[in-house]
């Protein structure tokens, strides 16, 4: 069931008239695991692909989804790595059906290659993995900024490859996992890769967390008559792999916080829990939404100071269009040294 608890940024119907539109709520909050949100779900059949799944939450993702009976892809960089993940996974729910696929995001011919080799249809794709506050500019052979080529950039061409298959299961959901780390920038369509502008950790991960909600809402445009939706989410914060880059000092001041009760920390269980939420939650079968907490999460002004909800630069319908079609140009150009 759901409940009014606030309203969304209005929306213009066709007629011209704005109106509120309420929030989506579950029964689910910041304390649930994933394990609660699939509990009466029977996913016998259901195909799913979870990027970063061999650890962190992503883990936790596929040990929810197998749990469920669903046959489950652990896409990674490191097959060693993913099938000590998948081994564990198999342990812990006796699903059997749990998979490995090498995928590196930052290279086009490896998610060329996962593409070409995935056959039958595909119900669920998980775009889990990402890097984080990068310390120096690094760029990728096409003169890509890492953070954005990575957690924005990879995951277009992952998810447009797949288009197919998606569309062929017949009522698919593709989830895209941002962060409140999406506040701090818009997608800067200008100097996308800091050419011009002094490069910030950041600021950087900010604008490819952006770009990962305004995909969600473009994706749905686009493909919802195809049966496909997609929704964005912050799983909340979590100590995993993922601040292997973060400096101590940030991550001391992170704790201090916690101590302080400024801030809670999520275990990964729970972290994954709003991404069950946008896989399988009845209440998220439509798309284009921004998720925290298991909740639709409240859309706030680009100049609000404020640590929750989603920014309106991330939903903006026209922002997402022109992303999409600079992303489509750039995953279609070659390396500079070609």
């Amino acid at each position: 069931m759901t409940r009014e608890r606030a309203t969304r940024s209005p929306r213009t119907t066709t007629r011209g008239t704005v109106v509120a539109m309420p929030l989506i709520t579950t029964s689910f909050d910041a304390t649930s695991t994933a394990a609660d949100v699939v509990a009466g779900h029977d996913l016998t059949g259901t195909r799913a692909v979870v990027t970063g799944g061999g650890s962190g939450i992503g883990v936790e993702t596929v040990r929810a989804l197998a749990s469920a009976g669903a046959e489950v892809t652990i896409a990674v960089r490191d097959p060693e790595q993913g099938a000590r993940a998948a081994q564990d996974v198999v342990g812990s729910t006796g699903n059997t059906t749990v998979r490995v696929a090498r995928l590196d995001l930052l290279d086009l011919d490896s998610v060329a290659a996962f593409v070409a080799d995935w056959e039958g249809p595909l119900h669920l794709l998980v775009n889990n993995a990402g890097v984080m506050a990068l310390p120096q500019l690094t760029l990728t052979d096409r003169g890509w900024e890492t953070q954005f080529a990575t957690n924005h950039l990879g995951h277009f061409a992952l998810t447009t490859g797949l288009h197919g298959a998606l569309t062929a299961a017949g009522g698919a959901r593709v989830v895209s996992v941002s962060s409140t780390g999406h506040l701090a920038s818009p997608v800067h369509f200008a100097d996308l890769h800091f050419q011009q502008r002094e490069y910030d950790p950041w600021q950087a991960y900010g604008q490819s967390k952006t770009a990962n909600v305004l995909l969600a809402v473009e994706a749905t445009r686009r493909w919802a008559d195809d049966g496909v939706v997609a929704n964005a989410l912050m799983p909340g914060g979590i100590m995993t792999n993922l601040q292997r880059h973060v400096s101590q000092d940030v991550i001391d001041g992170w704790e201090r916080m916690q101590r302080e009760g400024t801030v809670t920390f999520k275990t990964p269980e729970q972290g994954a829990a709003t991404t069950l939420v946008a896989a399988v939650a009845p209440e998220f079968a439509t798309g284009g939404h921004y998720l925290e907490d298991c909740q639709e999460a409240r859309t706030v002004g680009d100049d609000e100071q404020t640590r929750d909800g989603v920014r309106a630069w991330a939903l903006d319908p026209g922002n997402a269009e022109r992303l999409w079609q600079v992303s489509e140009e750039l995953v279609a150009s070659r390396p500079a040294d070609e």
